[in-house]
């Protein structure tokens, strides 16, 4: 069993991102740690990028502040870093990143990174189904799933990209790009039932999930549940000395999924 179906098994899986270098790698190695402590099950670790296109303004921002930190914050220190953190935590790491640092990385080369840092799986927002093949077995040769993503918008194609899916499925809550929401009114339930009837990979949802209400209320409708701006926008209130309040708004989170 790998360490992302672990993350899954007989458990509701709380999810948390946050972006590698905002405030600093070392700051993001120390959250990482704060994160399992509090009860996430599985980390996401987004890699700094000029144009995240998928991102709402406070990721966009957390990859703006990590990419002018003064000591960089380039892939390869990115790797550094979870090389460090991966022997320090239990639960899977997963990258969140676009397609064009990969490419400009080397295939074969990020993966093997990837393998030897401790890595599961990628998530690629700007790579389609039909474009997955890229990758895809490049990655399966290493060991790391590449993550599906299934949005509102995929309506007939949601059996196709479930058949086809590893580790687990990120079911995009809500049209438009990430961040908090107060109101989520995608019929979720429609497209994880689609999925169910599909495949047995998991399936998480995430975009806008900020309240504990909300994410007990998406755990009872899928496996797990994503959240990634309010955590990215408490280390940005707190900057440095954010590990405590995130760990306390991932515990509470957390404890809610259970």
């Amino acid at each position: 069993m790998t360490k992302i179906a672990e993350a899954f098994q007989n458990k509701k899986a709380f999810i948390g991102f946050l972006t590698a270098g905002d405030p600093s790698l070392e700051c993001t190695e120390e959250f990482i740690i704060k994160m399992e402590e509090a009860g996430a099950a599985l980390i996401e670790i987004g890699i700094p990028f000029s144009d995240p296109i998928a991102e709402g303004p406070v990721i966009q921002a957390a990859n703006i502040r990590a990419l002018s930190n003064p000591n960089g914050c380039t892939t390869d220190q990115v790797f550094e870093m979870v090389e460090r953190v991966s022997k320090k935590v239990s639960v899977p790491l997963v990258f969140l990143t676009y397609l064009n640092p990969v490419f400009k990385y080397g295939y074969d080369r990020f993966f093997a990174r990837c393998a030897s840092a401790g890595i599961s799986g990628i998530i690629v927002p700007d790579m389609p189904l039909e474009e997955k093949g890229e990758v895809a077995d490049i990655a399966a040769k290493r060991g790391v799933d590449v993550i599906s993503l299934i949005a509102p918008t995929s309506k007939e194609r949601i059996a196709k990209i479930a058949k086809s899916a590893t580790g687990y499925i990120y079911i995009v809550s809500s049209m438009g790009v990430t961040g908090m929401r107060s109101e989520i009114t995608t019929d979720l339930e429609s497209i994880v039932r689609v999925v169910k009837e599909n495949t047995s990979v998991p399936a998480a949802i995430g975009f806008g999930i900020n309240t504990p209400e909300q994410a007990k209320k998406y755990a009872g409708i899928a496996d797990g549940v994503i959240v990634g701006s309010a955590i990215v926008k408490i280390i940005e209130k707190y900057g440095e000395n954010a590990a405590e309040p995130v760990y306390n708004y991932v515990k509470e989170m957390a404890d809610a999924v259970k």
